[in-house]
């Protein structure tokens, strides 16, 4: 199972929102190329990014920050935020992005979303934000009513890379991820499932790792890096090892 440290952007800063609220902001630092690199010399194999400003304005808006991010380090990144046609997609891939997350354009516009998928196999991500078990969009702005399962049914055999869930009421809130509605996700459909929102504790990425056993593909963890609740070499390894038969 793989650990994802999180980095957040907003105005070119690393931050953290609370509940997906872009009034309620912590800044943790202006340098977010320097940041990468702490994660990558911690020994983070993956990178999850997201364009916050992007995710609600519909476009790439933190170019120059995702770059510095992309030049400091080796290790593969995974972007979310402003990602919703197919010249974005190649756009950052083309940059050096290994693999692009796709949200509110998997609820508008699917089928757009699963040429992309096809297109690039491996390497198209789509992104389930959840509110209440509803999907929400356009940086978590707008509230759909349709469910997390019914969006991740869609793309099944169409090569999407994997699924992130976040469930919103948890992330940056400090109180643990929703392992259930997660699992229940997982356990659905054939798409590896990436699990974000509230991961605070090494318990917490204790308990995924035993519930999401060979199901999910792995975890992503933001403010406690920043804040020091969890340290990225421990977390890598937790998540990397085996467990006892």
């Amino acid at each position: 199972m793989i650990f994802f440290p999180a980095i957040d952007l907003k105005d070119g800063q690393c931050v953290r929102l609370y509940q997906g609220d872009m009034e309620q902001v912590t800044v943790f630092g202006d340098d977010p190329g320097e940041q990468a690199k702490v994660f990558a010399d911690a020994g983070a194999e993956w990178l999850h990014v997201v364009d916050l400003n992007g995710a609600v304005s519909g476009r790439p808006v933190n170019e120059d920050a995702v770059i510095a991010i992309l030049d400091a380090i080796d290790i593969p990144v995974q972007l979310g935020g402003g990602i919703r046609d197919g010249e974005t997609v190649d756009f950052w891939l083309g940059r050096g992005i290994k693999r692009v997350i796709l949200g509110t354009a998997a609820v508008r516009e699917p089928d757009r979303v699963k040429q992309a998928c096809r297109r690039h196999p491996g390497r198209v991500a789509v992104g389930i934000d959840a509110r209440a078990g509803l999907v929400a969009l356009e940086g978590w702005t707008e509230t759909s009513e349709i469910t997390a399962l019914d969006i991740a049914r869609r793309f099944e055999d169409c090569g999407a890379a994997a699924i992130i869930h976040t469930d919103i009421s948890r992330d940056g809130a400090m109180e643990g991820p929703n392992i259930e509605a997660t699992m229940e996700l997982a356990g659905a459909v054939s798409i590896p499932v990436i699990a974000s929102g509230g991961v605070s504790s090494l318990a917490d990425l204790e308990a995924l790792k035993k519930a999401g056993a060979g199901i999910l593909e792995g975890v992503i963890s933001g403010r406690a890096l920043y804040d020091g609740r969890i340290d990225v070499r421990q977390a890598v390894k937790l998540l990397a090892e085996a467990e006892p038969c």
